[in-house]
């Protein structure tokens, strides 16, 4: 029974390292598009900015999910935790250099274009390609960890 308790525990604080590595990701995202994101996803209903934000919440997730995989150590919880923390951050860290340098080589600011929904209400085309860079490069990001 101890055992369930000691595993417990450990899954709320690499749940609590998540936590962390989702929120420095969603104001990474916040700085490299234009608005305040959260009042652009909640407020303004933009379809757009969802799909950017569901896809880099997946992609940290992912990256997570790795990170945790590979802190596991026989140096002991601490240093699983700071491990899974550092390597959730470099794929964070990866994943805006990455938006960043797309945005560069795309006409217009890449940010400001995915959050451009058409008079329909669908996201523009820019949306999806920046939601499957986020999750490739958290695969890259991932099998590196491996």
């Amino acid at each position: 029974m101890t055992e369930i308790f000691e595993s417990t525990g450990q899954a709320l604080l690499y749940g609590v390292v998540g936590l962390a590595v989702m929120a420095v990701g969603f104001i990474a995202l916040d700085l490299v598009t234009p608005g305040k994101l959260f009042h652009v996803v909640w407020t303004d209903r933009n379809r757009g900015a969802a799909v950017l934000l569901g896809s880099q919440s997946i992609a940290v997730g992912l990256v997570i999910m790795e990170a945790i995989r590979a802190s596991e150590s026989e140096e002991g919880l601490g240093y699983g935790l700071l491990s899974a923390l550092l390597y959730g951050l470099a794929g964070v860290l990866v994943m805006t250099l990455v938006g960043i340098v797309i945005g560069h080589l795309t006409p217009g600011q890449m940010g400001a274009v995915a959050l451009d929904d058409s008079s329909d209400g669908r996201p523009h085309p820019a949306a999806w390609v920046q939601a499957g860079m986020y999750l490739g490069t958290a695969l890259m990001v991932g099998a590196a960890l491996s």
